[in-house]
């Protein structure tokens, strides 16, 4: 499986190092590293991995979350605390067969004293919780070992995959068109977006869109737009007149080629 680990801002080469050791243990290659605060090569790191030390030299860094998913099409989050306006985390054997399925999926960990913040967890699809006793608390490189063990060693059979879903780019570059085009239209202001955008989001991510849907979604989008501006110009919101069915085109707007 094409899984990809990504550690958000880690704090400790010794994290890092121990975090890349359990990826190569339960069959992870892809590591990356979101603006870590730290030299990921250090020794403390390299000695932490072991054999893993060519993983960590392989790993990827990047500036955002965003674009560390940008080439995947699910990321999957880890919390051990409910959110506010989030879904609530899940089992990682219940997401497990999702995962298997997807073409290039992420999991995603936050920094070692917060773990991911809201804004994280929104640009993730499903969000996991390893069940542990009283105290929740969970070494980065023990909720990496875990979950890996669940998604890359677990025994239930991958299902046969049906659909190519779109990539979390194609995602985040649909969300928020659609959030400029909620505040166009009066749907929502700047204070309420945020709190709205989750209730899409969730919405819209249960539903694994594929890439030509992405860009029907935005050719509605796009068409909304169109049509305040073209009220604006015109002093009206009155439809313009029809024209001679037999002069359009009947094709439906920005539809795409199915994957």
């Amino acid at each position: 499986m094409n899984l990809a680990v990504v550690l958000v801002s880690p704090k400790t080469p010794g994290n890092i190092g121990s975090a890349a050791r359990a990826m190569l243990n339960m069959g992870a290659h892809d590591l990356r590293l979101v603006a870590p605060r730290c030299d990921h090569l250090d020794s403390q790191s390299v000695a932490m991995a072991v054999h893993a030390a060519d993983l960590l030299r392989g790993a990827r860094v990047y500036p955002t979350l965003r674009e560390a998913l940008a080439d995947r099409d699910l990321s999957v989050g880890t919390s051990a605390r409910i959110r506010a306006d989030l879904p609530a985390p899940q089992h990682p054997a219940q997401v497990r067969p999702l995962v298997r399925a997807a073409a290039a999926p992420a999991l995603v960990f936050g920094p070692e004293e917060t773990g991911l913040i809201n804004s994280d967890l929104e640009q993730c699809q499903v969000t996991v919780r390893v069940p542990t006793g009283d105290y929740a608390s969970l070494n980065l490189a023990q909720a990496v070992l875990l979950v890996c063990y669940e998604f890359l060693q677990g025994v239930d059979e991958q299902p046969e995959r049906t659909r190519k879903t779109a990539t979390r780019d194609e995602m985040e570059s649909m969300y928020g068109h659609l959030r400029e085009t909620m505040q166009l239209i009066g749907y929502t202001d700047a204070v309420r977006a945020r709190h709205t955008l989750r209730l899409w989001r969730a919405m819209l991510d249960r539903g694994l869109m594929t890439s030509a849907e992405t860009r029907l979604f935005r050719g509605l989008l796009r068409q909304v737009h169109w049509k305040v501006g073209d009220a604006a110009a015109r002093g009206t919101t009155e439809p313009r007149p029809q024209a001679d069915p037999a002069q359009t085109d009947p094709a439906p707007l920005d539809a795409g080629q199915d994957d």
